[in-house]
């Protein structure tokens, strides 16, 4: 059995350039499970892209309610229902999410309603389990378990990065987060982390083009945090992997991968590896070895 890690999207933020990157969505295959973690937009194509078969989507995970992370879970849930999805998707997400999906069954209810009807599927609406969490321990089952540390990015106050840890494989996700010291205990000894990054270099470029330069620029620089800081925690934390994911600009013609290494080569010596766009990271499983 092996750990599969796929970076659907690879940008932070919603917004979306020709040519460019998708928004933060990523694809773990861990003991056995098929996760999705965030559902910016594009990740359903990005999943079926992955050779995820939608039908028998299992298990969604959202770590906060910012756009660039949940805008297509309902798109992705109603595509999987059109693909021939039968069977429950669990969703975890932090507290909102739930209304999040009622407000999207809201929305879709005349084509739900006419397709039960007119091509008689199940509904939709009984085939979604929602389940809201905090931090700690959020769900165990067939020797997987999941876990959740509230991280610091303002002003979203539910916001977690989450560890998965099955048969001696282990996989964090940062979320969104600023320079976060105790994500390093989170994360201690984990084989991979997936680690949000942001390049200094890049931001005044990025901001000067969205038009609202100064107000986001506050919030880059307070909720986010650079890739030498994620070097750092990974330092700390002892991983045996980093991943810089959700990358601030992530789209910039004049900053490259070796920018993003430069950057956490100040921090960090071990392996690392920069997200695009349907990257794939394997792990063995000890339980394969």
């Amino acid at each position: 059995m092996r750990t599969r890690l796929v970076l659907i999207g690879s940008k932070g933020g919603p917004a979306i350039r020709p040519g460019g990157p998708s928004p933060t969505s990523s694809l773990l295959e861990i003991g056995g499970r098929t996760i999705v973690v965030d559902c910016g937009l594009g990740v359903t194509r990005g999943l079926t892209d992955a050779g995820v078969n939608l039908k028998v989507l299992d298990i969604v995970f959202i770590t906060h309610l910012h756009s660039d992370h949940v805008l297509e879970l309902g798109p992705l849930i109603h595509t999987a229902w059109t693909a021939g999805l039968a069977t429950t998707v669990r969703i975890f997400g932090p507290p909102g999410t739930r209304d999040y999906w009622h407000g999207f069954l809201q929305a879709m209810k005349f084509d739900i309603d006419i397709r039960i009807v007119d091509e008689g599927r199940p509904d939709l609406r009984d085939l979604v389990d929602i389940i809201e969490f905090g931090e700690g321990a959020v769900w165990t089952e067939g020797g997987l378990t999941v876990s959740a540390l509230r991280v610091d990015h303002p002003p979203v106050t539910d916001c977690f990065a989450l560890r998965f840890d099955h048969a001696g494989a282990s996989v964090v996700f940062s979320a969104d987060t600023a320079y976060f010291p105790p994500l390093a205990d989170f994360a201690a000894g984990a084989d991979i982390l997936v680690h949000e990054a942001m390049l200094a270099e890049g931001v005044d470029r990025l901001v000067a083009r969205t038009g609202n330069g100064a107000r986001l620029k506050e919030h880059l620089l307070a909720s986010h945090s650079f890739a030498e800081e994620a070097g750092q925690i990974a330092a700390a934390a002892g991983v045996g992997r980093l991943v810089l994911h959700h990358l601030i600009p992530a789209d910039d013609p004049s900053i490259g991968e070796a920018d993003w290494t430069a950057a956490t080569r100040k921090s960090w010596a071990g392996a690392l590896t920069i997200a695009s766009d349907g990257l794939v990271v394997e792990l063995a499983d000890e339980s394969s070895a």
